[in-house]
């Protein structure tokens, strides 16, 4: 034994194996034969062999043909792009409905900023009335031309020229306000029409050269596209 090599004890030991004529309970018995042969026959290679001679594996299912396999693998990132695309719907018609209520907002600021300029208009020229009628008293005038306006200046508790300046002021303010309203209704109607082109383009065809798209979703899109370009012309 100790003229061959272990190359050669090991390579008995797994033909032994292989052909059967060797088990566990004799790899046992010449493990406790020698130091030498207790070692070899701790091989992780040797007992591979007796484990999947003794135990062998369940055979595997055989594997689905490739087009079955095909159509699986398609179906299943289908499914991926259109819930992909789905969620880019709903985030681009989030961003429209956003846009449309703050487009509503800023009409309704316009709106009252415009009667609030209105009314400081409209006080602002009763209030020169009756300053010009203040003058007046100074000059002659027909009893009942200036009874009139000795009482319309009576009305007007306040100072008129204090008054004036103070609404003049707000004048100015309401205008310049209505400006930034306008300018800023203006710009998110500019976004509002990118975001309504978004949608309508991700409706059209959500990711090119892919059918995952219902195709009453595409013919419905076609549709709409179609009777806008036709009221265009």
């Amino acid at each position: 034994m100790a003229i061959l090599p272990d190359e050669i004890w090991q390579r008995i030991l797994e033909i032994g194996a292989e052909t059967s004529r060797l088990d566990y309970r004799d790899l046992c018995c010449v493990s406790i034969a020698s130091h030498r042969l207790n070692r070899l026959s701790l091989d992780p290679t040797l007992w591979a062999i007796l484990l999947a001679r003794d135990f062998p594996p369940s055979d595997p299912p055989p594997p689905p043909p490739s087009k079955s396999l095909y159509k699986t693998k398609f179906e299943r990132d289908k499914a991926r792009k259109l819930t992909q695309w789905k969620r880019r719907v709903l985030n681009a018609e989030s961003q429209l409905a956003m846009c449309k209520n703050k487009l509503i907002d800023l009409e309704s600021m316009i709106v009252q900023e415009s009667q609030k300029l209105k009314a400081v208009a409209e006080e602002i020229t009763n209030l020169e009335t009756t300053r010009s009628a203040s003058v007046a008293l100074n000059v002659w005038q027909p009893e009942i031309v200036r009874g009139r306006q000795k009482q319309m200046v009576e009305q007007c508790t306040v100072s008129i020229e204090s008054r004036l300046a103070s609404l003049k002021m707000e004048f100015q303010v309401c205008k310049q306000q209505i400006a930034t309203y306008h300018k800023a209704y203006n710009k998110e109607k500019q976004r509002f029409g990118e975001y309504e082109e978004a949608v309508r383009s991700l409706k059209y065809q959500p990711f090119p050269g892919d059918q995952s798209v219902p195709v009453k979703m595409r013919s419905k899109s076609r549709m709409k596209i179609n009777r806008s370009k036709r009221h265009e012309n």
